[in-house]
């Protein structure tokens, strides 16, 4: 019957022009007329007509999906096969769109609303919702099952330091050393695997930035949750380009642009690729007290991962040179890490001391032993900010 009543809907020529509340009642008598003559259950018709009108104008059952603050992922692998994340753990979705168009149509009003585009010729796109939720769309021939969709949500309320100290992610005497270091404007850089918890440790280190400081944010896709206690702030995106292949943005403009506006501190989302050499760049010319991110397995393994990345943005550095680089732009490394249990936690806290023997030294404040985060005997070794930055 549903599907009776948006046939008819489709069939008003005039249905592009009404605005949503218009569209409603319109649904309304349909759903009256069809059943004309039985007993109407008034909840049974509301959540038909709200159903009926999400799959028109809304976002079908991602409206549903989306209301649901329990779910932080939301994983469609084909508009029959959906899988979502609560509390860390990921199970099969009891939901599923109705057909392969239905989904076809929701993806198309996302990535419209925020006039991106995707088609056979640009078959993927990274976007993001009005409530601020990263998406991610594959659509065949890339994919094989059809079309893919990746949604990752965020809170809706900004965790604190108290938070990850209640949840056990850090502790009090982490959270106090590393708030003196972003006062004292060290560069932190912020590593770990995928959903490890980097961007909301990202969002509370900046807590910690004095207000009267200039910000600038630099995204692939927006989602940080900068503090608003400063009103000093930039934000800024990617841009794909269009369907005739002209009006790309990358990070790597984004970040040169930045170094234009005056910004006291650089804040970089994550750097994934040859934008890594200009984040590093801004590090080391002046603009002390900026923070990135990166995927990385462990703290090693992103000092590694940048390396690859510098030699991606075509730079013919010598690799003692890259690693030079590197190290005198980041000061602190702060890796986390996500359990079998979907716990995320910092696992160690490390500082960047440049060269020994050609290889980037690190010396280890803050380690992860016998199942908590504790503070080695090492000392903070480069104590120039402490006294520059008084």
């Amino acid at each position: 019957m549903f599907e009776e009543i948006k046939k008819e809907l489709y069939e008003f020529a005039s249905l592009s022009s009404l605005n949503d509340e218009e569209v409603e009642r319109l649904i309304n008598s349909l759903y009256l007329k069809h059943y004309k003559g039985e007993k109407i259950d008034p909840i049974e018709r509301e959540n038909a007509v709200k159903s009926i009108f999400s799959s028109v104008r809304g976002l079908g059952i991602l409206d549903e999906l989306l209301s649901d603050d329990s779910i932080s992922e939301i994983m469609i692998n084909s508009f029959s096969d959906i899988y979502l994340e609560r509390n860390g753990e990921i199970k099969k979705s009891e939901k599923c769109f109705e057909n392969e168009k239905e989904l076809m149509d929701v993806i198309q009003r996302i990535v419209g609303e925020s006039g991106r585009e995707v088609n056979l010729a640009s078959p993927i796109v990274d976007t993001r919702l009005k409530g601020g939720e990263r998406v991610n769309v594959v659509l065949p021939p890339i994919s094989l099952t059809g079309p893919i969709v990746t949604i990752r949500r965020f809170p809706k309320t900004r965790f604190t330091v108290d938070d990850l100290i209640a949840f056990g992610s850090v502790t009090p005497e982490a959270m106090k050393f590393l708030k003196k270091l972003v006062r004292h404007k060290y560069n932190i850089f912020i590593s770990g695997g995928t959903s490890s918890g980097k961007t909301t440790f990202l969002n509370v280190l900046t807590d910690y930035i004095p207000s009267d400081e200039r910000l600038i944010t630099v995204e692939d896709s927006a989602e940080l949750q900068v503090s608003l206690d400063s009103k000093n702030i930039i934000r800024m995106e990617t841009r794909n380009a269009n369907t005739a292949g002209v009006g790309e943005i990358t990070m790597r403009d984004l970040i040169r642009t930045s170094l234009r506006m005056r910004p006291d501190r650089i804040i970089v989302g994550e750097v994934r690729g040859a934008e890594a050499l200009d984040m590093l760049n801004a590090m080391n010319t002046g603009h002390d007290g900026s923070i990135s991110t990166g995927h990385a397995n462990s703290t090693v393994d992103m000092l590694y991962r940048l390396e690859t990345m510098i030699l991606e943005s075509g730079a013919s550095f010598p690799l003692i040179a890259t690693r030079q680089h590197i190290a005198s732009a980041i000061d602190i490394i702060v890796h986390l890490s996500k359990d079998g249990t979907g716990k995320r936690r910092v696992v160690e806290i490390s500082e960047i001391d440049g060269l020994k023997n050609g290889e980037i030294a690190l010396n280890p404040l803050f380690i992860y032993d016998s199942g908590k985060l504790v503070r080695t005997k090492n000392r903070l070794l480069h104590v120039e900010k402490m006294q520059l930055y008084e």
